[in-house]
């Protein structure tokens, strides 16, 4: 009779539950697995044949078949080793398993039979309890990440014969106790601040807005000026992650594979610095197997793109639905998925070639015609969607002399922008949106009403630098970002005027 385990597999960033089916028939001897598996999975016959050995039982010589179910859903990756191998042993007689019809088994198996880690054991172990299921089976290295869930028992094996042990009452494993989120959430430590960056108080004062509303900003001016710094910067002033902030990046980059090895958790923002040599699946996602790419790896953090007119501009156009909408939909021939990317894009540039256009004190290089085609590489839909545009210049002597104690600190920053964010959550406590740069018109109209006023200031704008619906838009977010760091319930002409100062000048004619 063919035994029957339970596993499962990652789809984005769903899960689907696996039906691990082995069957011993008579005949030639032979080791098929079916369902959809890719080479990794193939492969599994000779880890799972060496592993089953190690543990000192006998490995079947005759037929076996293993099938994955459901049989239409593509399935990679070494996850299914251990339940095949339990699978082989139960159907062989050679182990009995209690309460197997509530049990997940998930990992994969070296060749002497220990356990090594997978990718996806948080939202698959989240979406099995919700199916019912009570007890995961799981490599000793994903035990901690699986123990997050509450209301289930996570059993770390550290071998199948660790496993074998469990099941005959020799020795059993013990579940991990559910650990607690708020005490993993552990205070940050970063190794820059902004009371390091010398001078540059208007550029400070647009990351703060920015942080503040989530809103995304170019920086442009000469090479040497701070703008990288800046960036780097930036994530010490961001507000502090939900619980429920940090459960959602924790599953993405679970499933990406890529949790640090010392905590199961992502308790800070997430700072993605990308190369201008990426590719445009790199960015967005795909691949193989479709995974996340790095703008859903920036989800509820900062996106970096430094040196953006050096990017194809191929690649900075995929930017533009992910942006808008804050989430990516990747189509490939193996199907349609969505990630989340609902990240702070911050880029940086030079106003020209040489970098000096905009220099005071060093002479340009380059023609009009060069400066014009450089600066023409980030399109005009894509400036319609970054908020904030600020110059930053050169630094005086007299300002690199200044001590960064009398700096502003990237901590006492960040109290005025959790304030400020604090504001936006009472504001959308009924909504499913965290801050104002995630409103949509309709309720840009609701939350961001202005008086007769401040109206014809805003009518003046439209009409004089023929914004866009979008951008009109924008604008009024950006305002209210700028009224809630000011703590005022209503947008004001100043809060109007000062959003102006920070519309994109790169491209416009």
């Amino acid at each position: 009779m063919p035994a029957k385990i339970f596993s499962a597999a990652t789809v984005g960033l769903e899960c689907e539950i696996i039906e691990v089916e082995v069957d011993l028939l008579s005949g030639l001897s032979r080791f098929t697995v079916v369902g959809l598996g890719d080479t990794a999975i193939q492969e599994s016959r000779e880890r799972v044949r060496s592993a089953v050995k190690s543990a000192g039982k006998y490995f079947h010589t005759q037929r076996i078949t293993a099938n994955l179910a459901p049989a239409d859903l593509p399935k990679a990756g070494p996850s299914f080793d251990f339940p095949i191998a339990v699978g082989i042993l139960l159907a062989s007689r050679q182990l009995l398993m209690p309460e197997i019809e509530k049990s997940i088994l998930i990992g994969e198996l070296a060749l002497d039979g220990k356990t090594r880690a997978v990718a996806g054991i948080l939202p698959i172990v989240t979406k099995a309890k919700q199916k019912g299921f009570q007890n995961f089976f799981v490599p000793a290295q994903n035990a901690r990440e699986a123990s997050i869930i509450t209301g289930i028992y996570v059993f770390p094996v550290e071998s199948l014969q660790a496993f074998i042990f469990h099941c005959d009452g020799s020795k059993k494993i013990q579940p991990l106790p559910t650990l607690d989120v708020a005490e993993l959430a552990s205070e940050e430590i970063h190794d820059v601040d902004l009371a390091f960056v010398r001078g540059q108080e208007h550029a400070k004062r647009a990351l703060t807005v920015a942080a503040a509303g989530s809103h995304n900003l170019l920086m442009s001016g000469p090479p040497g000026s701070g703008k990288t710094m800046l960036a780097r910067a930036f994530r010490t002033i961001l507000p502090r992650m939900s619980l429920e902030e940090i459960l959602e990046v924790t599953k993405i980059y679970s499933v990406a594979g890529m949790l640090p090895s010392d905590t199961p958790l992502i308790n800070s923002r997430p700072f993605r610095s990308v190369h201008h040599t990426a590719s445009a699946v790199s960015i967005v996602g795909g691949g193989k197997k479709i995974g996340p790419g790095e703008i859903s790896l920036a989800h509820k953090g900062v996106l970096f793109l430094d040196e953006i007119a050096e990017f194809p501009t191929q690649v900075l156009e995929v930017l533009r639905q992910p942006l808008e909408d804050g989430v990516i939909t990747i189509s490939r021939a193996a199907g349609t998925l969505r990630f989340p990317a609902r990240f702070t894009l911050i880029a940086a540039m030079n106003p020209c070639p040489c970098g000096f256009a905009t220099d005071p004190e060093r002479n340009c290089k380059c023609s009009p015609l060069e400066i014009t085609r450089y600066q023409k590489k980030l399109s005009g839909p894509l400036l319609d969607r970054i908020d904030m545009h600020v110059e930053v210049p050169r630094v005086k002597f007299e300002k690199l002399e200044t001590p960064a104690s009398e700096n502003e600190s990237s901590e006492s920053i960040r109290e005025k922008v959790q304030t400020a964010r604090n504001i936006q959550q009472e504001r959308f406590v009924k909504l499913r949106i965290t801050a104002n740069s995630e409103m949509s018109s309709e309720q840009t109209k609701k939350f961001c009403a202005v008086d007769g006023k401040t109206k014809e200031l805003l009518q003046q704008a439209v009409t004089h630098f023929q914004l866009s619906a979008r951008a009109y838009y924008r604008i009024l977010k950006l305002s209210r970002t700028i009224a809630d760091l000011a703590n005022e319930e209503k947008i004001s002409t100043n809060h109007i005027a000062e959003a102006l100062q920070y519309r994109p000048k790169i491209g416009e004619n």
